[in-house]
């Protein structure tokens, strides 16, 4: 991939910054203890294929952005990543599906800030998903529960609608010998078409994660991707993202 597109990409990802400073990688944050490497291999497995994910947290400063910036950087390679700013831009996208984007909402919720997306505006939202677009977002919710109903209940967001986001990744907020550790407490998939299902827990002894959008062998090869990472002290997201896209080739 050439450098220009991987700046373009990343200049994306650093539109979303809300607390300055550079963004933070999945090597940054598996160091931190935010995903583990068997949970970071599966995103990267599933979002290469094209999931659509959404990073929740009901507490501000929880980290939800830092998650959603490093998991943009797994999006395929022939993805552009635009921000879904209004209805003006959603339209353009359901007309436009020669080419498959990913549209980032910065956050579901009220008010008129970049890429805020609420009521009718996160329904069309929704649908971009239905016309071969990828989503990425974040919101203010600590649970699918809570998500859910905020959602497909306050939003009237179709059930349909709602299960084209294929992942729902949920943070908690933990304190250990480090201090203030941000983790993800549970992860949850959708295939589309039938209801999301549990298949990550931070509270449960793991058996490996057993996914219906993620082959064994894709999980295999995005791991290595992972541990090549972390072993050849790969840091920026633009590192990650040269590192990620350069996997994707020879893997296909």
């Amino acid at each position: 991939m050439a450098n220009d597109t991987i700046e373009r990409h990343c200049a994306q990802i650093d539109r979303c910054n809300q607390r300055g400073g550079r963004m933070l990688s999945i090597v940054d944050l598996i160091e931190a203890g935010t995903f583990t490497r068997e949970l970071a291999a599966y995103a990267l497995a599933a979002i290469s294929q094209g999931a659509s994910f959404m990073v929740g947290a009901l507490p501000g400063g929880a980290g939800k952005t830092t998650v959603m910036g490093a998991l943009l950087n797994f999006v395929p390679r022939d993805v552009e990543l635009l921000p879904a700013v209004g209805m003006a831009s959603i339209q353009e996208g359901m007309g436009n599906t020669a080419a498959r984007r990913c549209y980032i909402c910065h956050e579901i919720g009220p008010g008129a800030y970049y890429a805020y997306l609420w009521n009718r505006e996160l329904r069309a939202y929704f649908e971009l998903a239905g016309a071969g677009h990828m989503l990425a977002t974040n919101l203010h919710a600590d649970t699918y529960t809570q998500a859910q109903t905020q959602i497909c209940g306050g939003n009237r967001v179709p059930e349909a609608s709602f299960r084209r986001m294929n992942l729902m990744f949920f943070i908690s907020l933990d304190q250990d010998a480090r201090g203030l550790v941000r983790r993800i407490d549970t992860a949850w998939e959708s295939d589309g078409e039938n209801p999301h299902r549990l298949v990550y827990s931070a509270g449960l002894s793991s058996g490996g994660i057993e996914s219906r959008l993620v082959s064994v062998v894709a999980l295999d090869i995005a791991s290595q991707t992972i541990e090549r990472m972390i072993k050849g002290n790969v840091r920026t997201i633009e590192e990650v993202r040269s590192r990620v896209t350069a996997a994707r080739s020879e893997s296909c």
